[in-house]
């Protein structure tokens, strides 16, 4: 095709979930239901971790920026998906498009290296305890989540700009219901070698650091676990990490079959059901998970709704 009969993109048109206009009410109130509760769920840790005096710890810092990247995440893809829902013209522009991808990047990166801060921090709970305040101190807490913000940002930059690197022609239809990597790249009308060894690049390494990190931290904590003599203290012990380990198992196991496998084994509908969990599903269930079986946190809410505008002056 001659250069100047290209006709350049300028906006993207997301495919969603389903074209069956009967199916789209449906799905915006299910997940409007879903945004709304992962907005309540994390404002609300977000809100009890930073006025309550009591859960000024280590792991309650870690958990309020979870909560804060859990929050991020969904609000960069929810609102656009559920407008989608209701209007025909289902498109989003090229700039909007390459911000949505930096600013999911930003905050899927961010969530991955949380997680792994959060298993050391347990590491040193369990294994160390005496030490734990000195060896998990706050300096290094403000240093670990620094790192991770300033990280996630560099590869979410990097990646984004691999991405949008490339030329997009005649084809502008995404089939997802965000602008992500995988699918953007199948609609390039150039060679995609460099941005996918990066996606490819950046995605293995991150989860291996990661996954590596995690699973030293809980090697070492099983060990621990297993020296506790009495079954109610290794019970107690196990029940600090088990919140943990379930967000690590859901999250981690979605993000393993999206972005390590080779493009030639992507189904794009397949992907999209596994995007659900960790944009949409995980941001809604991580509050739940840390807190319904926390009972510090469930006291912060009792004493924050007793008094919330004491608590309130605090914040």
């Amino acid at each position: 095709m001659a250069a100047g009969n290209v006709t350049r993109v300028t906006e993207f048109i997301l495919r969603g979930f389903s074209d069956s206009p009967e199916l789209q009410v449906p799905l915006f109130f299910t997940f409007l239901v879903i945004y709304g509760l992962t907005v309540a769920g994390n404002l609300s840790i977000i809100t009890l971790t930073s006025v309550d005096s009591r859960l000024q710890t280590p792991m309650y810092f870690f958990l309020r920026h979870l909560a804060i990247v859990n929050l991020c995440n969904s609000t960069v893809i929810a609102p656009k998906m559920l407008v989608s829902f209701l209007v025909k013209k289902k498109t989003i522009s090229y700039y909007s498009c390459a911000a949505q991808l930096g600013g999911f990047a930003v905050f899927i990166v961010a969530e991955i290296f949380m997680l792994a801060a959060m298993a050391y921090d347990r590491y040193v709970a369990i294994c160390n305890p005496l030490l734990y305040m000195v060896v998990v101190s706050r300096q290094l807490c403000l240093l670990l989540v620094s790192l991770t913000y300033l990280y996630s940002l560099t590869t979410a930059l990097t990646v984004s700009s691999c991405v949008f690197s490339v030329s997009y022609c005649s084809s502008n239809v995404i089939n997802h219901f965000y602008c992500d990597n995988v699918p953007l790249l199948a609609l390039s009308c150039s060679d995609t070698f460099i941005p996918e060894t990066a996606v490819f690049t950046f995605s293995g390494t991150n989860l291996f650091f990661s996954v590596t990190i995690i699973l030293i931290s809980y090697f070492n904590i099983g060990l621990a676990i297993l020296r506790i003599p009495s079954s109610e203290g290794r019970q107690k012990a196990f029940s600090t990490c088990a919140s943990h380990m379930v967000a690590v198992t859901v999250f981690y196991g979605t993000l393993l079959f999206m972005y390590l496998q080779p493009r030639t084994n992507h189904s794009l509908d397949t992907d999209k059901m596994a995007s659900i969990f960790y944009t949409l599903v995980t941001p809604m269930l991580n509050p739940l998970i840390y807190s319904l079986r926390n009972r510090d946190v469930k006291d912060a809410l009792k004493r924050f709704l007793n008094n919330p505008c004491h608590s309130l002056r605090i914040l």
